[in-house]
């Protein structure tokens, strides 16, 4: 969009100013110095609309001498630059000084048409009234406010709409939050007393305590920290995540706590990255080994992750029962996986492994422009 703006300036710019010199060249002049410099004037006062929208109060001030520096060599050609001009400065809001501009140079062009010699008094206001018709310039200066507006009254209307979605979306997001504590925290904290309660009541009496019933006791306290942050980043709508690339080695050893012999690479140097890399990677991991525990009936599972300049590469293998010819149907949790990649811009591929199990591949861009 750029590009064809730009394109399009160059263009308004090269006919306004083709159609100066065009309009100078109608009244015969011969190639003095002084010619010269008149056309050379006539040229430049069209390129300068090039930087119209960049610099519109240098623009004006440009197109103004070069009309009035025109009028002075003698060609009685009309400030058609300056009137664009003039446009653009009041589109950008600069109505005072273009105001001033506009004043400065309806005094200056019947005296620029007197310093030319060639007319006198009264031909040299009329002179200049035909170079700059006050009509036009009022309508240039008024074609520039009603756009104005009109984009102002447009940015406030999106403003508007920004807002009453993000209205809407705090008073869903408090809603989710509520049903949230409703439906999972009384449940969790009754499987987590219970659990502590079982070990306890087993350790009091000089009993082994299974495994079993230590992983349900630590995914217990675990879910009711997730379930916590979960509900504060809900409610207060926090951005800091609560679990991220640093706590990866926690869930592998979690993992291990189920009778999965799972290990945990990490590769090349880590650099900053946004949180929402970092939060996305431990739930990526989070879900892979809670899947391979509960479905895969799988004895080993690898977690690599690669740091790499651009991208970090997340790869997660297990030997479970997966195989090309019978892949699980993707639940909840692998389209959860696909849309946080897809929404930072990166790629997802989860599929059984030629060899028997399940991989899962994540690139994520670590640049949060790209």
């Amino acid at each position: 969009m750029r590009v064809g703006v730009g394109v399009m300036d160059w263009a308004l710019a090269a006919g306004v100013a083709a159609t100066l010199l065009v309009t100078g060249q109608s009244g015969q002049h011969s190639l003095t110095s002084l010619d010269l410099f008149g056309y050379a004037l006539l040229a430049a006062g069209g390129l300068a609309l090039v930087a119209r929208r960049r610099a519109p109060v240098l623009v004006l001030a440009v197109t103004g001498l070069c009309a009035v520096g025109y009028q002075a060599a003698g060609f009685d050609v009309p400030a058609v630059a300056y009137l664009f001009a003039v446009y653009a400065a009041v589109r950008a809001g600069r109505r005072t000084i273009t105001v001033a501009a506009s004043v400065t140079v309806l005094a200056a062009l019947p005296l620029a048409a007197l310093a030319s010699g060639l007319h006198d008094t009264g031909e040299a206001f009329a002179r200049a009234r035909g170079a700059l018709e006050l009509a036009w310039l009022i309508a240039a200066a008024a074609a520039g406010e009603a756009l104005r507006q009109a984009e102002r009254r447009a940015e406030e209307a999106e403003r508007t709409r920004e807002e009453t979605a993000r209205r809407r979306a705090d008073e869903e997001r408090l809603r989710i939050a509520r049903e949230l504590h409703d439906s999972l925290t009384h449940q969790i904290s009754v499987i987590k007393v219970q659990a502590e309660v079982a070990v306890h009541v087993a350790r009091k009496r000089g009993e082994q305590v299974p495994e079993a019933l230590l992983a349900i006791q630590e995914a217990g306290r675990e879910a009711t920290r997730e379930l916590r942050a979960t509900l504060e980043a809900l409610r207060d709508d926090d951005t800091a995540p609560p679990r991220e690339l640093d706590d990866v080695p926690e869930l592998v050893e979690r993992a291990r706590t189920f009778g999965l012999d799972a290990t945990l690479t990490i590769e090349g140097q880590r650099h900053d990255m946004p949180s929402a890399v970092g939060r996305t990677v431990y739930r990526i991991v989070q879900e892979s080994l809670t899947n391979i525990a509960r479905h895969a009936d799988a004895a080993t599972a690898s977690v690599r992750i690669d740091c790499r300049p651009d991208v970090l590469v997340v790869h997660i293998d297990d030997d479970g029962k997966a195989t090309p010819d019978a892949a699980p149907t993707p639940g909840v949790g692998l389209l959860g996986m696909r849309e946080r990649v897809t929404a930072l811009g990166g790629r997802l591929r989860a599929e059984p492994r030629g060899e028997g199990g399940f991989t899962v591949q994540a690139h994520l861009p670590v640049d949060p422009t790209s």
